[in-house]
């Protein structure tokens, strides 16, 4: 009697959903360890491509992301910081390591030569093939990696777009293994080299403006990801943001034949025997494209999400994400990784589709974001690597929060511990699965998922709250974990030694923890900014956002920041080179230059509309107003020099002085975007955006119209641009003392307006990525204020971005934009449905006395009588100046999120907070730190007796 599959213990993750990669019967999930000598523990990530080879014995898995290391000295290790092939022996029934070849930059590709005496892998941002070879039985490199010849004079290599590097992803090599074809994702073209001569024979520009000047301006062939070869003759090239496949004749040269529109982001492609069908993965429609090569057309769509049995009324739903194909021997099962939903979908495809469809028979588990699959030769074995794995916690993490060689003595920098490090691999061997385990395998996805529908006791007191409740404003903050703000409050899991930025710079943040709810068990789903800032709009992100994110944060950032509508550091959210120029002069005048709105990145909506998946799209389709105040806007203008004549000046009073802050990335936002709030940009105080904000609520206050959904954007307490900073909010201790202020402005405001009692405030981070923490690296700081919010509790219910999301959307009505949203439980223990009187009054932060910041006068402010000039000082630890902050900032990028060389950042901080005297904390246990705390903090704030204040830190009356 077959075995049925075990039901498996559940590992939570910071999206909501679970993992239980080793529930299926004879299932081994192995870390892949490259054995670097100097660090022996090592475990790589972001494995993104496994390959067999045409024997059927070899199986290579490919990494591409951010696999760096540091050594002892805190200095970054050129040895230890490179992308990995690893080569298992597959011959067995269990795959055996034989051997790990490192390479300095990689983006997806690998592929064998149909001789299996040869394999390539892209060079990533190097603009180069690696061709490898057998040799008494190793695998080593043969020759120098044959170039692809992007240079853009003296030798520098360009892509297409603003300051963009070359980047070669897919290849494929033809039937006779004397051509290869690779895909130049940032030159939106591919590259033919004969593979006999080692070199580069042909290029071919995959535009239709560059092949035919009549078409000059149309989209197309954009983002090259992907390559299939037919025979010797045809390659079939994904090109992910203009949703479509291009067919180009390889001979005698090169030339497009036509282009097959598909219904969402295509990624991956795979022919069959015959090659007269081509499966296409569509990333953001959870759904395989069949097409068939010779009438050239979509013959077929095959949903992956899972049999409708066990997901019902998701179909529409997307966040499955397909990425990876591959098929049985026998070419009746197609095997599909569905990155969002952390599963393989086993498909039963039908010879003729037109009278019975293929479908999905099942879902098998697998580690955190399967990026691909492949088959053993006779069929029995699956092979699977997942990108990435819950990072645990990082009391020792020196991410922007230590800096001296002393730190990095004490392993602070060397432990090694930044989010994108702690991310780890899995390679996932598992027999084929039975009929019966297979249902019992697709069950335990849905668990997995919470494929249910929501209690009743939530469903209540939200359809209470929705009837309540008429205005939610939603902020966005930046890279916070819970125990650098909030491990220093007398209540909730927090660890005081963590708490750098504690309570004597952001009073504001604990008063609203202490007024309403203590959330110490929330968990933002982000790793980093550029996927934080799609979790915290979209509750997911896409197969290309998962792609590109850790290459984009790895050494030297091998892509631009293309994950709030610029692509290519170019506006997409204006579709004509007019549009584009009249908001930046600098934009090149190529109206084939990404032409159009489509944004590479981007969610569509459930209906399948393109890049419309945000939470701004589902609340107008809703026909809610909506008004934002600094999401998506195009924050390279706030980086120019004063002589450009895009330079945007530091305005205090933007809209008097008509002075236009904002051009929004995406074309849904155009007309409900105030133009005169500045976005993400560290010069600007976030007091001063409070402000720009305030004008618009109290004309709104005017007139009884407050927009349903607002959206604000308070970036300050990301920091950087020390020196430079207007006001002198200039050092780390200003900025996040701004911010902190700002957010308590914002509170104060709607509790003595006419909107408090239907108006929602929430606050989140984007990610946690900048600081330690002691239970989770995802763990971080969430506010919620208003009516109906309950008061003085501590809710230690696991929630994330994903929840909260779900929360604003039951409020307001709107629609759920994907599977995870769709499937969590809204934020229901906040809440309660007695109605309770609640107010607000901010706090200034004592350090801004030190700015010229238009603050109220302090007598004001206290019980009666005149206040002392530093009165309130003593809590706080050390203040530096702006030269202070500069000086070991200096050389830093702070630009864009996340763009600096956030370790020495992370160390700088630790430091010029703490003092030199002050050690680094040891790694401890996660333990539960809720009991006590009086004790606690007690001990902790007589071991840290606060030093004497700097002279330059005189406070204002």
């Amino acid at each position: 009697m077959p075995q049925r599959a075990r039901v498996a213990e559940a590992e939570q993750l910071p999206t909501g959903m679970s993992i239980t990669p080793t529930a299926a019967r004879g299932a081994k999930l192995e870390e892949l360890n490259p054995d670097l000598p100097k660090y022996p523990a090592f475990r790589a990530g972001q494995a993104v491509t496994t390959a067999v080879s045409p024997d059927g014995k070899t199986l290579l898995i490919l990494t591409s992301g951010y696999n760096q290391l540091n050594d002892a000295q805190g200095k970054r290790d050129p040895g230890g910081s490179n992308e990995y092939v690893f080569i298992y022996d597959i011959s067995g029934a269990q795959g055996v390591k034989r051997q790990v070849l490192q390479i300095p930059s990689v983006f997806d590709g690998a592929a064998w030569n149909p001789r299996g005496d040869e394999f390539y892998v892209s060079g990533g941002r190097d603009d180069v093939i690696h061709v490898f070879g057998l040799a008494a039985g190793r695998w080593e490199r043969r020759g120098a990696p044959i170039a692809l010849g992007h240079a853009k004079g003296l030798g520098i290599k360009s892509g297409t777009g603003k300051e963009v590097k070359p980047m070669v992803a897919g290849l494929a090599v033809n039937a006779r293994g004397t051509q290869l074809v690779a895909a130049n994702f940032e030159n939106d073209s591919i590259s033919v080299i004969d593979l006999r001569q080692r070199k580069l024979v042909a290029e071919l520009d995959l535009r239709p403006g560059k092949t035919g000047p009549s078409k000059a301006g149309t989209p197309g062939g954009e983002f090259p990801f992907w390559v299939a070869v037919a025979a010797d003759s045809i390659a079939y090239v994904s090109s992910p943001r203009d949703n479509e496949i291009v067919f180009v004749e390889l001979a005698p040269t090169p030339r497009v034949m036509r282009r097959i529109p598909v219904h969402g982001q295509p990624n991956r492609m795979l022919l069959d025997r015959k090659q007269s069908r081509l499966f296409v993965a569509l990333g953001n429609a959870d759904v395989v494209a069949v097409i068939d090569t010779v009438a050239g057309r979509v013959v077929e769509e095959i949903r992956t999400s899972g049999p409708k049995t066990d997901f019902p009324n998701l179909a529409r739903l997307p966040g499955s994400n397909p990425n990876s194909l591959a098929l049985s021997p026998d070419e009746g099962t197609l095997y599909v990784t569905n990155g969002g939903s952390n599963c393989v979908a086993v498909i039963r495809l039908s010879r003729n589709p037109g009278a019975a469809p293929s479908e999905v028979i099942g879902l098998i588990p697998t580690g955190w974001y399967p990026n691909s699959v492949s088959v053993s030769r006779d069929g029995a074995t699956l092979y699977v690597v997942n990108a990435k794995s819950n990072p645990g916690r990082n009391s020792n993490a020196c991410r922007n929060n230590t800096s001296s060689a002393t730190d990095a003595k004490r392993g602070c920098y060397a432990a090694n511990q930044y989010i994108l490090q702690l991310d780890h691999s899995g390679f996932l061997t598992l027999p084929v699965p039975t009929s019966r385990e297979l249902r019992d395998l697709t069950a335990q996805v849905a668990r997995n998922n919470h494929v249910t529908r929501s209690s009743a006791s939530s469903e209540k007191i939200t359809a209470f709250l929705h009837g309540k409740i008429k205005h939610v404003i939603y902020i966005i903050k930046e890279n916070r974990t819970y125990d650098q703000v909030l491990g220093d409050l007398e209540k909730g899991n927090g660890d005081p030694k963590l708490a750098i930025l504690g309570k004597a710079l952001t009073p504001n943040h604990h008063q609203i923890a202490r007024q309403f709810v203590t959330l110490d068990n929330f968990y933002d789903s982000g790793d980093v900014s550029g996927d934080g800032w799609n979790w915290s709009t979209a509750a997911r992100t896409t197969d290309m956002a998962e792609k590109n994110i850790f290459v984009e944060y790895g050494t030297n950032h091998g892509l631009s920041y293309d994950y709030e509508g610029t692509n290519r550091n170019i506006n997409v959210g204006f579709a004509t080179v007019r549009e584009r120029r009249a908001a930046n002069p600098n934009v090149p005048e190529d109206p084939d230059l990404l032409p159009g709105t489509a944004d590479v990145v981007a969610p569509d909506s459930p209906e399948g509309e393109a890049g419309a998946g945000y939470l701004w799209d589902a609340a107008l389709r809703a026909k809610l107003t909506v008004r934002n105040y600094g999401f998506f806007v195009d924050e390279d203008l706030y980086d120019l020099p004063k002589g450009d004549p895009a330079y945007i000046p530091l305005a205090r009073n933007p809209f008097a002085d008509k002075v236009v802050f904002a051009y929004p990335t995406k074309a849904a936002l155009q007309g409900v975007t105030d133009p005169y709030f500045r976005g993400f940009d560290m010069k600007y105080p976030d007091y001063w955006r409070f402000k720009e904000w305030e004008r618009e609520f109290d004309a709104y206050t005017k007139k009884g119209n407050l927009p349903n959904l607002e959206l604000v954007r308070l970036p300050h307490d990301h920091f950087g641009d020390f020196g430079e900073g207007i006001d002198g909010v200039s050092t780390v201790e200003t900025e996040v003392a701004d911010n902190d202020y700002a957010v308590g402005l914002l509170v104060e405001k709607v509790a003595q307006s006419r909107f408090k009692d239907d108006t929602l405030i929430l606050a989140i981070e984007d990610d946690a990525q900048d600081g330690p923490d002691h239970v989770d690296a995802h763990r971080s700081v969430a506010l919620v204020a208003g009516p109906h919010v309950k008061q003085g509790a501590v809710i230690s219910r696991r929630y994330t971005t994903v929840h909260l999301l779900r929360t604003i959307e039951d409020i307001l009505g709107i629609e759920h934009m994907g599977l995870n949203d769709a499937t969590v439980e809204p934020m229901t223990e906040v809440f309660q449905m007695e109605k309770g009187a609640w107010t607000y009054s901010s706090i200034v932060p004592e350090v801004l006395r030190t700015t010229q910041l238009p603050l109220p006068a302090r007598a004001a402010l206290e019980r009666g009588g005149a206040a002392t000039p530093c009165a309130g000082l003593a809590i706080q630890r050390l203040w530096r100046d702006a030269a202070y902050w500069e000086e070991k900032t200096r050389g830093l990028d702070f630009s864009i999120e996340d763009h600096l060389d956030t370790p020495r950042f992370n160390r700088v901080l630790w430091e010029g907070l703490k003092g030199e005297g002050v050690a680094y904390p040891a790694l401890r246990s996660g333990r539960n730190l809720r009991a006590g705390r009086e004790l606690l903090l007690k001990d902790f704030e007589r071991s840290n007796s606060p030093p004497t204040l700097f002279p330059s830190q005189a406070c204002r009356p």
